[in-house]
């Protein structure tokens, strides 16, 4: 399904469902009933903040901060960045720092912060590609939110990330193949239609070997998502296929849409044939849910059990 829809709304459903997916884990009955049914019906638009100006990657920094204020209120302080939803939505899952941890460090925590009890500001971010979506920033300033909202334990806001993001790349790579497909479907039909030296462009051999590099970006793509998200459901650790699916079907796809740019000459960087957005919108697609360098580093750290980046924490404490 996710394949299918356009990806604008593809990362749209997907930002809604994993913020559900997310409030699920670890919550209290009272939260799922409150929360709940509103997201999977879509009457209520959600999103998670957990990036900010300087934070990425390594989501367990976060600045964005958590204080005590009275009995049943906490008070938000912080801004979100490149968050899916962001200037439409109902609530924010957020994560934020939190007081600190067993050795001292300072601990994150999630909370939902719902707009009509808990005003913020919010923007969209004018981007290269995906257009239509609603990518934006978020600013807290002193925003008071009830305690009740708070989900899960202090310190469980990585983890849960870490489970959820699992799913998210391979269909991430699946909005690439969907990409991929409509170029590969274009260039068929123009190779088929053009013609020089007296004859269809479709028959020269490079443009042949061009149409087949394209349809095996496609092809390998889809089966190596479909062998992650396969892997997830049947409850296997598929961190190293998760990173694997998304780092290469992004590159394969997006190599897949400027070989279709090729086939169609001239034409191809025309706005009126829609390679050029086609071409703007996967180079989206390699920031969310961890860059292709980070997910290079979650592969080798499966294959050699080396954490690359975070040395002092083994190989476990996985991203």
């Amino acid at each position: 399904m996710m394949e299918q829809l356009p990806p604008v709304v593809a990362i749209a459903v997907l930002g809604q469902e994993v913020t559900a997916t997310r409030i699920g884990f670890d919550s209290t009955p009272e939260q799922r009933e409150r929360f709940l049914p509103d997201l999977i019906s879509g009457k209520r638009i959600s999103c998670t903040g957990t990036t900010e100006p300087d934070v990425g990657s390594d989501s367990r920094r976060v600045r964005t901060r958590l204080e005590d204020d009275g009995p049943d209120h906490f008070r938000l302080s912080g801004r979100k960045m490149w968050i899916t939803n962001a200037s439409i939505c109902d609530l924010i899952n957020v994560t934020a720092s939190y007081g600190h941890d067993a050795s001292g460090r300072p601990s994150t925590t999630r909370i939902i912060v719902e707009r009509d009890q808990s005003p913020y500001e919010a923007r969209e971010i004018p981007v290269l590609g995906l257009r239509q979506g609603h990518l934006g920033e978020v600013l807290f300033e002193s925003c008071r939110v009830p305690r009740q909202n708070q989900l899960g334990t202090a310190g469980d806001a990585a983890r849960v990330l870490n489970l959820t993001w699992l799913a998210n790349r391979p269909i991430l790579g699946l909005c690439a193949v969907h990409m991929a497909q409509r170029a590969l479907d274009a260039a068929l039909q123009y190779a088929g239609d053009r013609r020089q030296f007296g004859r269809p462009i479709a028959s020269f051999q490079l443009v042949q070997e061009m149409l087949a590099d394209i349809a095996t970006a496609v092809t390998t793509s889809r089966l190596l998502c479909y062998h992650a998200l396969s892997s997830i459901d049947a409850g296997d650790r598929a961190n190293h296929l998760s990173a694997m699916a998304k780092r290469y079907s992004l590159a394969a796809c997006m190599r897949a849409v400027s070989l279709a740019m090729e086939v169609h000459g001239a034409m191809g960087i025309s706005c009126e044939m829609g390679l050029e957005q086609l071409f703007r919108d996967v180079r989206m697609l390699p920031i969310p849910d961890g860059t292709n360098q980070i997910l290079t580093l979650i592969e080798g750290r499966e294959l050699t059990g080396i954490q690359a980046y975070r040395p002092s924490s083994g190989a476990t404490s996985a991203a």
